[in-house]
């Protein structure tokens, strides 16, 4: 009897779950609200895959489920779990469980560094551990999904924001943090952590893509040899610095090109290529297709779901 009464008590938190983003939710797209690090997403048809980059973010699925695939590495979510991106991570995100009967339902709840590092700092101490993957799927708890409802709840009496929001974002990540994979996420949050310092390096590549990235000169920033950058940075993301890099250049130059109108030289010349044949090469590999035939596809995929 002990172990039906988390399943029932889960499986009423996620039936109003789903009932409040569907209500916040007219219609299929993203929606941001008054609670400026949460937004909600609504499908009504399973998604192609789709290359984006995944902030550092709580991600939960109220109804449906997803798929994130990381380098090769497959982490799937739904309603009985949730997610979490410790670092901005290029991810290829697929929903696999949707219909315009029973749509995709979900939210996401934007993680603020501060407010990892002081929670840490008064719940857990401060060990450096092991260097792990900065994404983490973990079973959700009834503590958790209390929390997720009360700040969702808050949309209703925006008076109350200002006060009640970060109290309850603190109290969401305090859950996810004493989950059984916490330490995962804990360990971007040490002081002198190496995930900390590939945290930093993470900041650093996003922060200006377009130069080239020297190895020794990204390690000296970040207080690392060039050697434990090389091998942490494999261990959070899975891939190279340089891998990484090209990676954020290309999807960038991706969404340049289907919202801005840019021609494939142009976009690759913005985000750091200087030569044309080697953008197209590599992008239609990362891709599947040269660019302004991608572009053309995506295009006209869009415009069939309008």
């Amino acid at each position: 009897m002990n172990q039906l009464f988390p399943t029932l008590a889960i499986s009423t938190y996620q039936q109003e779950l789903a009932r409040l983003i569907q209500r916040h939710t007219p219609s299929d797209g993203t929606y941001t609200t008054e609670i400026p690090e949460l937004c909600f997403r609504r499908a009504s048809h399973e998604s192609e895959p789709m290359h984006t980059v995944n902030m550092p973010s709580l991600y939960v699925i109220a109804q449906g489920s997803k798929t994130a695939t990381l380098v090769g590495e497959s982490y799937r979510y739904d309603s009985a779990t949730y997610m979490v991106t410790s670092v901005h991570l290029p991810v290829i995100g697929r929903i696999t469980h949707a219909s315009p009967q029973i749509p995709y339902l979900s939210l996401q709840l934007t993680l603020c560094p501060d407010v990892i590092l002081d929670v840490n700092k008064k719940s857990s101490p401060e060990e450096k551990g092991e260097t792990g993957r900065g994404v983490v799927v973990n079973s959700s708890t009834p503590s958790l999904l209390d929390a997720i409802l009360r700040l969702v709840n808050l949309l209703d009496t925006p008076a109350d924001i200002e006060i009640l929001a970060p109290l309850t974002i603190r109290e969401i990540f305090y859950r996810v943090m004493q989950g059984e994979k916490g330490a995962l996420i804990r360990q971007f949050a040490v002081i002198g952590s190496y995930a900390q310092g590939i945290s930093n390096a993470i900041h650093l590549i996003n922060h200006d893509f377009s130069k080239q990235l020297v190895i020794e000169a990204l390690a000296k920033e970040v207080r690392m040899s060039p050697t434990s950058l090389h091998k942490h940075f494999k261990r959070v993301t899975g891939m190279s610095p340089i891998q990484y890099q090209k990676i954020i250049r290309l999807q960038t130059a991706r969404r340049l090109m289907l919202t801005a109108g840019l021609d494939a030289a142009t976009a690759g010349f913005r985000v750091g290529y200087e030569s044309p044949s080697q953008f197209s090469r590599e992008y239609a590999r990362l891709f599947g297709r040269p660019p302004m035939t991608d572009i053309n596809r995506l295009r006209n995929s869009l415009f069939e779901h309008q």
